[in-house]
């Protein structure tokens, strides 16, 4: 069979990659106001100025069928599972660094199998279920549970695993009959709205206008993370862009080392390169 040719797949991959840029940049500065500002305000601000950056750019393309949708119920379960990834996101980079945490987020596709498995009841390869078991390995490598040194926060960002996994079987359902940017509206606009709803209960004065503008950064890298990679998807398929995602990695193995000036160990560069080596056999696996 003649492979499928896609004319604008580089600008699809760069366009992923300028994606996985944002989310590491996210995730950074996530790290780094980790301890100063409460988490569920910290949400609630990222979800603001996502909505509002969301609006603003898809408003001119798209108009009234921003709002449109079929699935509210689906939408309202969808931006659930955003706000719940965001909130455990940031508790985990509290406790695990955040090349390491964003290196655990690559099994994501690994997850996807084992609830394909679990739940869809999806026929699932010896091979495949291999896949899984050394991606998990590589993640123990990675936060090590024992020792002094281990928290069980250390292990939130496996939950984050089983979360995301759940979310990008939602948006796979989803998309079917939906459109991406008004999922990504609706996502932003329910996190704003449980965000707003805590917000009497977490809101904590931040005297530093630093502080300010670094959570404002939240929702801006998060809100342009999606939307580009939306733009990617419409230049190529996601099968053939998920295998760049992993320069996620990369990208926040150094805002790691230029912000906080840490370097994995051995331990940790051995499991991040068995989640990447699984992980991605794991796609090309999945995707033929």
């Amino acid at each position: 069979m003649t492979p499928s040719f896609h004319p604008h797949l580089g600008r699809g991959i760069v366009l992923a990659i300028l994606a996985t840029l944002c989310f590491a940049l996210l995730d950074t500065t996530s790290q780094y106001v980790g301890s100063a500002v409460p988490v569920l305000m910290a949400v609630w601000l990222r979800f603001v100025v996502q909505t509002i950056l969301t609006a603003a750019l898809l408003w001119p393309r798209q108009r009234q069928a921003l709002f449109r949708t079929r699935a509210p119920g689906w939408q309202l379960l969808r931006g659930a599972l955003m706000v719940t990834s965001g909130t455990v996101a940031y508790l985990a980079l509290q406790h695990v660094p955040v090349g390491e945490f964003t290196a655990i987020l690559m099994l994501v596709p690994l997850g996807i199998t084992l609830l394909a498995a679990l739940l869809l009841r999806e026929r699932v390869s010896a091979l495949a279920w291999l896949l899984v078991l050394g991606g998990l390995a590589g993640a123990l490598m990675v936060v090590r549970p024992v020792g002094s040194d281990f928290s069980l926060g250390m292990l939130l960002p496996l939950a984050l695993v089983v979360i995301n996994s759940f979310y990008q079987i939602v948006t796979s359902h989803m998309v079917k009959t939906e459109d991406p940017g008004s999922m990504h509206f609706y996502t932003g606009l329910t996190g704003l709205v449980f965000g707003t709803l805590l917000l009497p209960w977490t809101w904590a004065p931040m005297q530093e206008p630093l502080l300010w503008l670094l959570v404002a950064l939240l929702g801006v890298f998060g809100s342009l993370g999606h939307y580009i990679l939306i733009q990617a998807y419409h230049h190529a398929p996601a099968s053939r862009l998920t295998p760049y995602m992993y320069a996620q990695i990369a990208f926040a193995t150094l805002g790691g080392w230029i912000v906080f000036g840490h370097t994995p160990d051995i331990w940790a560069v051995t499991g991040i390169a068995l989640i990447a080596l699984c992980g991605g056999l794991g796609i090309r696996l999945r995707h033929g």
